[in-house]
């Protein structure tokens, strides 16, 4: 039997293709905007006829109707990383949340202390080899697609076919469902005044021929934009969005001075909009690889002057970065961050930097700074003292590797908001910090 014999005796419909699921079992859930929303539909639809089977997911964009309160006991989420649409699940007890670092997750799948039973995933057509493209979400989907005993793909024209290590044969694929709908977007954050004097001063920091990682969002997003003046940046990220595209399409990302991967954007995925999503279809400047390779701190550390880019939620005057929750609220996940921190410092000239507002708004109206003397009780050190070395607020950039708490104090202090900065000086000073 050929491919093509066989991939056409694996096509089903979404609703027969869940009937493989059965109670008692761990299945993986594509995510990102790569989920794949009719298996996921038939299986909610089919969830009362099973118990206790657990989706395991990382971060995932869109409806989550497994998370609705009458999925419990039928539905159970266990997630690696705490998305908005099951964050009230995980407060509500309704869903669990295992902490990873994103280069080892796909290793708790292929080791087997998280086995698959199943895998849900969402391809581009199979090509005249018979291989599917794992699209816009290569970087934690191949590897759980390997592990899992069965696996069940939407096929969808409109997946783009992305390059790299992001490939999975149809004789693989245990399931083949073809759909036909636009992937899901997510658009690049709006940028304010903060957010624009953010970016001005992490650009400072980055030099021509610098290879560069960031995520989405304002922050991320207005560093993009006052790059325009930089030569030959290079790419390499656990995901991109639209701005990397416009910074291609100007000329000033070309990765031609990368020492890894030259010539290449290198990613695990990709959030964006449709316009990016046609940019990277089969195009050789972008490749997708698997999260435990692109996240690997040691293969990171392998681009010379490699400047990672991660956010916050506070620091404190030492230092210490919590990224992933609010006192002992859990927020989201240390995701990459760390990874990438530790990569970018074993780089060559390499620099590794936080990036956040000054200051937060509460519910109330009032604002409160998220430099800090302490962190809240329970919050998580996403990122430890030892890691961090530079840390830019709208108020400038606060150089810490090397220095003493005394001078760490001082520097992020400078940079705090105005307002708060008498306030720190005191509590630096009752700590002895001062």
């Amino acid at each position: 039997m050929n491919w093509l014999e066989k991939y056409a005796s694996r096509i089903t419909t979404a609703e027969e293709a869940v009937k493989a699921i059965h109670s008692g079992q761990r299945v993986f859930l594509t995510g990102n905007c790569s989920v794949p929303q009719k298996l996921l539909a038939a299986l909610v639809e089919r969830a009362h006829e099973l118990q206790n089977v657990e989706i395991a997911q990382v971060l995932t964009i869109g409806p989550a109707p497994h998370a609705e309160p009458d999925m419990q006991g039928h539905l159970n989420i266990n997630t690696l990383f705490i998305s908005d649409n099951i964050r009230g699940a995980v407060h509500e007890g309704r869903a669990d949340f295992t902490p990873s670092f994103l280069s080892e997750i796909p290793h708790l799948f292929r080791s087997g202390r998280l086995a698959l039973d199943a895998a849900l995933i969402h391809v581009a057509p199979p090509d005249e080899h018979g291989f599917c493209s794992l699209g816009i979400e290569a970087g934690l989907v191949k590897t759980p697609a390997q592990s899992a005993r069965i696996v069940i793909a939407e096929v969808n024209e409109r997946m783009p076919r992305t390059l790299g290590d992001s490939f999975i044969h149809i004789s693989k694929i245990t399931h083949a469902v073809p759909v036909d709908y636009p992937l899901a977007e997510l658009p690049m954050g709006e940028m304010n005044e903060v957010s624009a004097q953010i970016g001005r001063h992490v650009a400072a920091l980055v030099e021509d021929g610098s290879t560069m990682q960031l995520g989405i969002g304002a922050i991320p997003d207005a560093v993009l934009q006052s790059l325009l003046d930089k030569k030959d940046l290079g790419v390499h990220t656990e995901l991109f969005s639209d701005g990397v595209m416009e910074l291609v399409q100007k000329g000033v990302i070309t990765n031609e001075r990368k020492t890894l991967h030259p010539g290449k954007i290198v990613s695990g995925f990709i959030l964006g909009t449709h316009k990016l999503y046609r940019f990277v279809d089969d195009n050789p400047i972008v490749e997708l690889h698997p999260t435990e390779y692109v996240n690997d701190p040691f293969v990171i550390a392998q681009n010379e002057r490699m400047v990672s880019i991660n956010s916050a939620i506070e620091v404190d005057l030492t230092g210490q970065v919590c990224a992933d929750s609010i006192g002992p609220k859990l927020y989201s996940g240390v995701g990459g961050q760390v990874d990438f921190v530790y990569g970018a410092a074993r780089s060559k000239d390499g620099k590794p930097i936080i990036a956040l507002p000054s200051t937060a708004a509460l519910r109330d109206g009032r604002r409160i700074s998220r430099i800090v003397s302490m962190l809240k009780p329970g919050a998580g050190v996403t990122t430890t003292r030892n890691h961090v070395h530079y840390v830019a607020t709208e108020f400038g950039v606060a150089e810490l590797h090397g220095k003493t708490i005394r001078q760490r104090a001082r520097a992020l202090i400078e940079v705090a908001h105005p307002d708060f900065r008498e306030q720190l000086d005191r509590e630096a000073a009752e700590l002895r910090y001062l």
